[in-house]
């Protein structure tokens, strides 16, 4: 299930991105980092079930800096 749902916010991710690099229209950006910050927090608790915790907790705070700089840029 998180592997499913981590490779769907990826394809999601990928499609703004290469929107934004092709439009040259960078106001998505900030969903584009709450995406892969979403797929951050997936390869995070798929670690941990695979009972590697450093990986696991590292990818958990990527997600949450990811987080705080999407919801900061949104708020702008």
């Amino acid at each position: 299930m998180l592997k499913i749902l981590r490779y769907a916010l990826s394809i999601l991710t990928l499609l703004f991105t290469t929107y934004g690099l092709i439009t040259k229209n960078f106001e998505f950006n900030h969903i584009m980092t709450l995406l892969l910050g979403l797929t951050m927090l997936m390869m995070g608790l798929e670690e941990i079930q695979k009972e590697r915790k450093a990986n696991g907790w590292l990818f958990i705070l990527v997600f949450l800096f990811s987080l705080f700089v999407s919801v900061q840029g949104l708020s702008l």
